[in-house]
């Protein structure tokens, strides 16, 4: 139990509820990823303390947006290795958690994950995020398109935005340096349909990380014409 009361001092942080059934599905999380990323490549985060910190606490964190303490259908895009959505399931199994990649091996491990910590309330798709968009089963639907992917908020706005309903809100987990990027997503955010409503500061427990989770709530439909082809959002963001 050595990480259990830094895991519950961040969920006392964002107040929601903490035991050790979660506990334990965490700690099976963990020794999941460290035995899957031998073989596949999901994380460079490889120690057990810093997959605790900068990987589960910093997902806990985005309850700090209590849309996620309210949603019932949320989609994690570009999910990876099942960050953030996998751990929010895990703290809401009262949620429905769809997780969206286009890596067929990392679907495999996440099935593995939900498997065996014997989770009801997780959906894994293969797709790539800009075909998933234009499915009329996924496009629109969710109360919450959130990601913690690398690429900025312009290219994720447009990947993320298309899934999430009117009066929903795509949540992205972003590093510390993003007033730059908020400027430049600022006409891709309203093209989509998006209005930025606030940027929630985050610190993370015993580090001196401090990362941003911003809340774009979707006031409008998206048009058809997004998200468009890929390659295309990244070579041309929104501008």
């Amino acid at each position: 139990m050595i990480y259990f009361e830094i895991l519950k001092k961040a969920c006392e942080d964002v107040e929601i509820s903490f035991n050790e059934q979660k506990y334990k599905m965490l700690m099976d999380y963990k020794e999941l990823l460290k035995e899957w990323n031998e073989k596949i490549n999901l994380t460079a985060i490889t120690d057990d303390e810093g997959i605790v910190k900068k990987h589960f606490i910093d997902c806990i964190k985005a309850f700090k947006a209590e849309e996620f303490k309210m949603a019932d259908k949320i989609i994690d895009v570009g999910t990876g290795a099942g960050f953030p959505g996998l751990v929010l399931a895990i703290m809401r199994e009262d949620m429905e958690v769809t997780l969206l990649d286009s890596l067929n091996k990392r679907i495999n491990f996440l099935n593995q994950v939900v498997s065996t910590l014997g989770l009801k309330n997780v959906l894994t798709i293969h797709s790539r995020a800009e075909d998933g968009a234009r499915r009329k089963d996924l496009r629109e639907i969710f109360d919450i398109a959130t990601s913690r992917a690398v690429a900025n908020m312009a290219v994720l706005s447009e990947l993320c935005i298309p899934y999430v309903k009117v009066g929903g809100s795509f949540i992205a987990l972003k590093g510390p340096a993003i007033d730059e990027e908020m400027k430049d997503a600022s006409k891709a955010i309203d093209t989509l349909g998006g209005q930025l409503d606030r940027v929630i500061k985050v610190e993370i427990e015993d580090t001196d990380l401090n990362h941003n989770v911003v809340i774009v709530k979707k006031i409008k439909n998206t048009s058809k014409v997004y998200p468009r082809k890929a390659g295309t959002i990244n070579k041309k963001p929104i501008k």
